[in-house]
């Protein structure tokens, strides 16, 4: 069966580009320049707004609300969007803010988990794969790469990266960059080792986790900032993928990462 199924109390407007059995359920508005791919279900009193869309297969629960005005007081009304890609959960009461002109969208992957009451803003990117808990609060301009897990109550600060793989404890307030692989957590904020379990359910072999491990305890713990760490590393060692992956990272940041 291919039709679309729009409650008869929902608000559709006819130029909204609706894929094969999309779902709209009671009491939702969907604004006119707004596509929602196959098989996505939007229940009830959702308001997807102008300049969204939606990819396939996702799931979209009671009270969301999609792609209003950035909350930013330089922000004109221009055309700027939300990209969400396939097989999402998105929660009830999750708010997600459009692009400003600085990037022109924010963009959410495929096959993430964002749970009741999260709060993500103006110009984020996240990969696929990420797990927010319960009222994540994320600032705008934050990117959060693949595979990272949030704790509930987790607040990010404007323009932090986090790193693949990694895992931010319940309650946590972020104003640095997290470490790829990395367990970071309240009270008193810092690396605290890396991600292990998260690592072995993903099929990171033991000698993977063990040369990654290994190289957070050199640079973190040589008494060496993090410049001259890398490269008395490089000095002695050849680093695989995971290790130029961290790196990379560490070089590229601009606010600095989480050390132990």
């Amino acid at each position: 069966m291919n039709e679309v199924i729009i409650h008869p109390t929902a608000i559709v407007s006819p130029h909204a580009k609706l894929g094969v059995n999309v779902k709209i359920g009671p009491f939702s508005i969907i604004d006119g320049d707004v596509e929602i791919g196959d098989n996505t279900e939007i229940m009830s009193s959702c308001y997807i707004h102008n300049y969204s869309r939606i990819g396939k297969n996702n799931i979209i629960y009671p009270f969301v609300v999609i792609a209003t005005e950035p909350q930013d007081l330089k922000f004109k009304d221009t055309p700027t969007y939300v990209e969400i890609g396939d097989s999402n959960t998105i929660r009830e009461f999750t708010a997600i803010n459009r692009g400003t002109e600085a990037t022109g969208k924010t963009s959410i992957g495929d096959n993430n988990l964002i749970m009741e009451y999260c709060h993500i803003a103006h110009d984020c990117r996240l990969g696929s794969n990420i797990v927010f808990a319960n009222v994540t609060q994320i600032a705008g301009h934050v990117h959060i790469e693949d595979w990272a897990n949030l704790g509930g109550f987790v607040k990010v600060h404007q323009f932090s990266t986090i790193g693949k793989y990694s895992f931010i404890g319940a309650d946590t307030k972020i104003v640095k960059d997290v470490p790829p692989f990395s367990i970071v957590s309240a009270p008193d904020v810092k690396f605290k080792g890396i991600n292990f379990i998260g690592l072995r359910r993903h099929g990171f072999t033991e000698e993977q986790i063990s040369e990654i491990s290994n190289f957070y305890k050199f640079i973190f713990n040589s008494g060496l900032n993090n410049t001259d760490g890398i490269r008395k590393y490089q000095e002695n060692n050849t680093p695989s993928e995971n290790i130029q992956y961290i790196i990379d990272f560490i070089q590229k940041s601009e606010r600095g990462v989480y050390r132990s």
